[in-house]
């Protein structure tokens, strides 16, 4: 039996990771509401929130026609996570990037880059292209044809500023609820009951699903994008030896070869202790959480072949393009020579002794269409008293900030937060953001 009174919220935030716990942040300093977060793990920020490369992105190479918000979300965000850090002492360290093309094709992506860096509101001082032998006077290390250097780029520790900002969502009265795994919703009169899998449950008149690789999942739940499936891929690195870590000393990234593809091609990156990582690459796993190895348990593995066999997803994997470059990751996966193979285009003198640690691996979870193709960027979908954000990847962690308080005004002007204001004291101006977006 469940009790007849159930614990109320008026909002509900599935998911405790970077965006949720930002939306989190923005509904608790504007709002007098009943608000909770809700997170299957035992702390915030224990998925793709802390497993990354840590790299805030400037947005040159994001098309402002088809990915606008997402490149003003960055660049406005790039200032108030620094601010954040330099307050609360978390490490932040300015590497400055080189986005490299490595034939005169890729070249031509470059140009087409700069002309986007400027339309995204980048300084035309912060953006250089440079010849091959520009790039060798500052990077001895590096071969190419031409690059763009950026000096707007930095490392940071991502699950740091997520557990400050759950820190200053609890001081505005937000409750946490953690160990608490979603697994059914049920629609009342006044909103949602949320049923979690230790058979406790709650009651919110307004859901936010921000649950991440588990997002289109939850959108299920609430029979929302019933025709899409998703797909998840684990991105491995290596760690470089310490007397190697300095043979470059920016972060390097290259024009992806397939960039019809939501991947990217192995880099070279600077975090804030100093330390080097090489890689991604995009090894298929059954699960948002498959951090090592190729299954999971026996039936999540199944559970997500049944998916694949019956979904959307299929079409995709009839792709003889895509197949062949799945082939190549797999390859990445399995042998540490062929993932350095892959970055000696660009930094010749590495060699796969220089690695003998593994990095810490992440998984991104794109959604595929009802026609079996990927879908290009974020979705924002809204249910009856729910709002879902699904297939937020990368810059997602750089455009956070900003992006949430989008998302908060965007629910607010149609009516979801209808509550009374109570601005508290912020360490960021909510108007400011609004106004600069």
């Amino acid at each position: 039996m469940y009790p007849t009174s159930l614990p109320k919220y008026d909002v509900a935030i599935i998911g405790g990771g970077i965006l949720g716990i930002s939306i989190s942040y923005w509904i608790s300093s504007l709002f007098n509401t009943r608000l909770c977060v809700i997170e299957k793990e035992h702390d915030v920020a224990m998925h793709a929130s802390s497993r990354n490369t840590g790299v805030v992105h400037s947005p040159f190479y994001l098309n402002p026609d088809t990915k606008r918000v997402m490149a003003k979300s960055a660049l406005i965000s790039y200032d108030m996570w620094k601010s954040l850090a330099k307050e609360y002492k978390i490490p932040w360290r300015n590497t400055g990037v080189f986005e490299l093309a490595l034939d005169e094709k890729q070249h031509k992506t470059l140009k087409q880059y700069m002309k986007w860096g400027q339309r995204n509101g980048i300084p035309a001082s912060s953006m250089k292209l440079l010849d091959s032998s520009q790039v060798s006077k500052l990077e001895p290390n590096i071969t190419c044809h031409s690059a763009i250097y950026c000096d707007r780029e930095a490392t940071t520790s991502f699950a740091e500023l997520v557990k400050t900002l759950k820190t200053e969502s609890a001081r505005n009265g937000t409750q946490f609820f953690f160990d608490k795994k979603v697994i059914h919703v049920e629609k009342t009169r006044s909103g949602h009951e949320i049923i979690f899998q230790d058979g406790t449950r709650i009651s919110a008149s307004l859901v936010v699903n921000c649950a991440g690789g588990n997002s289109l999942d939850v959108a299920h739940m609430f029979n929302l994008a019933v025709g899409y499936s998703d797909l998840h891929f684990r991105g491995e690195y290596w760690v470089a030896d310490t007397k190697y870590q300095n043979l470059v000393k920016s972060t390097i990234y290259t024009v992806a070869e397939f960039n019809e593809y939501p991947f990217l091609d192995p880099h070279w990156i600077k975090k804030p202790d100093d330390t080097t990582e090489i890689g991604p690459n995009a090894v298929p796993v059954p699960g948002p959480e498959t951090y090592s190895g190729y299954l999971d348990d026996a039936a999540t593995s199944i559970a997500k072949l049944a998916e694949v066999l019956t979904g959307s997803a299929l079409r995709l994997l009839c792709d003889r393009e895509f197949l062949s470059l799945i082939s190549k990751e797999w390859l990445s996966s399995i042998s540490k020579t062929a993932m350095v193979a892959r970055v000696q285009k660009f930094i010749p003198k590495i060699r796969p002794e220089f690695f003998r640690v593994r990095g810490t691996a992440g998984i991104r979870s794109p959604v595929i269409t009802p026609k079996g193709k990927f879908v290009p960027g974020v979705m924002e979908l809204e249910g009856d008293g729910t709002f879902h954000i699904v297939n937020y990847n990368s810059p997602g962690a750089t455009g956070a900030p900003a992006y949430s308080a989008l998302v908060v005004d965007c629910m607010r002007r149609r009516g979801l937060l209808d509550y009374p204001e109570s601005r508290k004291n912020t360490m960021w101006r909510f108007d400011d953001v609004i106004d600069q977006s």
